[in-house]
This record gives C-alpha cells, structure tokens and sequence, in this order.
C-alpha cells in the first residue's frame, strides 16, 4: 500500500470525472484497470517522478494532494480544463525541472511557485491568470523557459525577474502588462527569444537591452513605448527578426541598426519616427522584409537600399521622403512588393524600375496591389511599365 499511496492520488486526479461518466470503481484494481482504460495518455512509473494527464478533458480544481507527489520531476496537465487558483501547495514539489499548466482556465499564480528552484521549464500560458507575476519568480534561477503569454496579468514586470540569467526564452506577451521594461532585463544574456508584445507597456525602451547579444527575436510590438530607438540595439548582432511597431517612438533610426546584419524582418511601422533611413541600412543584406511605414520619415530613400537583393517586402508609405527614387531600386529583384505612396518624393521614375517583376503583376486577381507609388509628386513621362499605375500625382512643380 505505500508504493500505491501516491499513485491512488493520481488516479484520484484521472478518475475526476468518473461520476460524470457512470464510472463507480469499487476497488484499488478497479481503480487502475479502469484509469488505463480511460486515460491511455496517462503514464505510471513506480518512483512516480513523472505525470502526464495532458489533453484529457480534465475539469475543476487541481486538488491541492497533489503538494503529497514530493517525488514529481515532471507534471504535465496542459490542455485541460482546469479552474481556480493554482494550489500553493504546488510549491511543496520541490523536485520538479517540467511544469506544465498551460491552455486552462487557472486564475491565479501562487507566490509558492519561487519554491521550485530546480525548475528548467515553466509553462501557464493560455489560461486566464489575473493578478501580478509574483516576485518569487525571480527566485526560479534554473529556468531555461519562462511561458505566461496569453493570459489577463496586470502590474509591471518584476525586476526580480532579471535574476533569471539562464534564461532563454521568455514570453510574457498578451497580457495587460503595464509599466517600463525593467532595465533589469538586461542581465538576461543567454536570452534568445523575447517576447513583450500586446501589452500595455510605457516609456523607453532600456538601453540594458543592448546586453542580449544572444537574442535572435525581439518582438515589443503592441504597446504604448515612447522615446527612441535605442542604439545599443546595434549589438544585438544575432538578431534575425525585430518587431516595434505599433508603439509611440519617436527620434531618428539610429545608425547602428546597421550593424544587425543576420536581421531578415525589420518592422518599424505605426510609430513617430523621424529623420532618414539611415544609409548603413545597405549592411543588412539579409534583410527580407521591410516595413517603415506610417511614421514621419523625411530626406531621400537611400541609394544603399539596392544592396539589399534579399527583399521581398518595402513598406515606405505614408511618410514624407522626398526627392527621387533610386534607380538602385531596380536591383531588388526578389521583390514581391513594393509600396512607395503617400510621400513627397518627386523627379522621373528611373527606368529600372521595370526590371521589377511586380510592377506588370500592378495587382492580383482580388484587386490588391503588389506596388504603388500614388500620391506623390512624380513627374512625367512615365516609363511604360508603369504608367498605369501612376495614379494621382501633383506635378505642379514638374518642369
């Protein structure tokens, strides 16, 4: 009976719904025979050091026995239906490395959590976890994951959570997160995805940010961020994909963006920026997507931007770039899509342009345009390729 202690606590967690389904074991054997008949996702060791009972359809609370399975290195119960609080007795586990709660309906995040010190992965995403993070987190110095994306978690991110310098992967997005980016963040270097995007976060991005030289996503869109771009941003070398937009920064695109040579995504776009596209945007010849549009941009597009061969997707509307297009532009045959409108930019079209596949697609079959460049001050003649495409133009100061 003392090895079957802790397992009868498991099947007491399987067996939750019994009752709904006309099940009335009626003893220990019953019990396990018609457990594995219900749950075959479930598995059993005797040491019982690893549970999962994901995926099962399980409702109601998780019962707070489960602080008696001491020898638990592994829990799973993702993906059911769990309600409640998290048990505090979940900190009993002190040999947990896994935890899994993820995609339930849990509420609340006990401060018992910071006593699982051991624990490499932690996952409570996509459940409906109110309340603050606990600082305790900040105790959980092992963890190699950090999942609470997906939730309704208000507050400001704890500093505490700086402490977690083993770190790769951390996810805090769509929450309702308020508060700076704790500047603390930046002792996170082994860092390589983070994740703060749809959230109701203020004031600068830290220049600390510069210190995740192992980041290879950062993605803050979303948010309510002011202030500019922080050029220790340009240390970020390994970055491959960085997403701003949607934010209130505002300032110039410093130089040092330059520097982000393995970046293929650059999303800068429903901000306040000003001043030029930074010339040393030509280092970034990986560069696949480019999305610059709908902030106050000004000066001329920078001829450097024919380096970038790689580029599938430019996005410069809705700014206020002026003198003429490049005729490097014409280098960028990989292009699927290039908008240009809604700018000041004047002077002929180069004819390289027709070198563009996408500008004798104009637009596919439901009406939606590969290319544009209305709305401009673009004077004529035209070349061929793209004359109907010119739309409005104010050609008032054309020779």
């Amino acid at each position: 009976m003392g090895k079957l202690y802790p397992l009868l606590i498991i099947l007491f967690l399987v067996c939750w719904n019994c009752e709904e389904q006309n099940i009335t074991p009626t003893d220990e054997q019953d019990i396990i025979s018609t457990t594995v008949t219900l749950w075959e996702q479930v598995y059993l060791i005797e040491t019982t050091d690893t549970l999962y009972l994901n995926m099962n359809g399980l409702t109601g609370s998780i019962p707070p026995e489960i602080g008696n399975l001491t020898n638990l290195i592994y829990l799973n119960l993702g993906g059911n239906q769990f309600t409640g609080s998290i048990p505090p007795q979940i900190g009993k586990l002190s040999n947990l490395t896994d935890l899994n709660l993820g995609g339930n309906q849990l509420t609340v995040i006990p401060s018992e959590i910071g006593a699982l010190t051991n624990l490499i992965y932690l996952n409570l995403g996509g459940n409906q976890l109110t309340g603050s993070i606990p600082p305790e987190i900040g105790n959980l110095t092992n963890l190699n994951l950090l999942f609470l994306s997906y939730n309704h978690l208000t507050g400001s991110i704890p500093p505490e959570i700086g402490n977690l310098t083993n770190l790769t992967y951390l996810g805090l997005n769509d929450n309702q997160l308020t508060g700076e980016i704790p500047p603390e963040i930046g002792g996170m270097t082994n860092l390589t995805g983070l994740y703060l995007r749809s959230n109701q976060l203020t004031r600068d991005i830290p220049p600390e940010i510069g210190n995740l030289t192992n980041l290879n996503r950062l993605i803050l869109y979303d948010n309510h961020l002011t202030g500019s771009i922080p050029p220790e941003i340009g240390s970020l070398t390994n970055l491959t994909y960085l997403n701003l937009r949607d934010n209130q920064l505002s300032g110039s695109i410093p130089s040092e963006i330059g520097n982000l040579t393995n970046l293929t995504g650059l999303f800068l776009y429903n901000n306040n920026l000003i001043g030029d596209i930074p010339p040393e945007i030509g280092n970034m010849n990986n560069l696949t997507h480019l999305y610059l549009d709908n902030n106050q941009l000004t000066g001329s597009i920078p001829i450097e931007m024919g380096n970038l061969t790689n580029l599938k997707w430019v996005y410069l509307n809705n700014n206020q770039f002026n003198g003429e297009i490049p005729s490097e532009i014409g280098n960028l045959t990989n292009l699927n899509e290039l908008w240009l409108n809604t700018n000041q930019l004047s002077g002929q079209i180069p004819e390289s342009i027709c070198d563009l596949d996408i500008v004798f697609g104009g637009m596919n079959d439901w009406g939606y345009e590969f290319f544009n460049i209305k709305e401009n001050q673009l004077c004529p003649p035209y070349p061929s390729c793209v004359e109907d495409y010119v739309g409005n133009q104010d050609i008032s100061n054309c020779p």
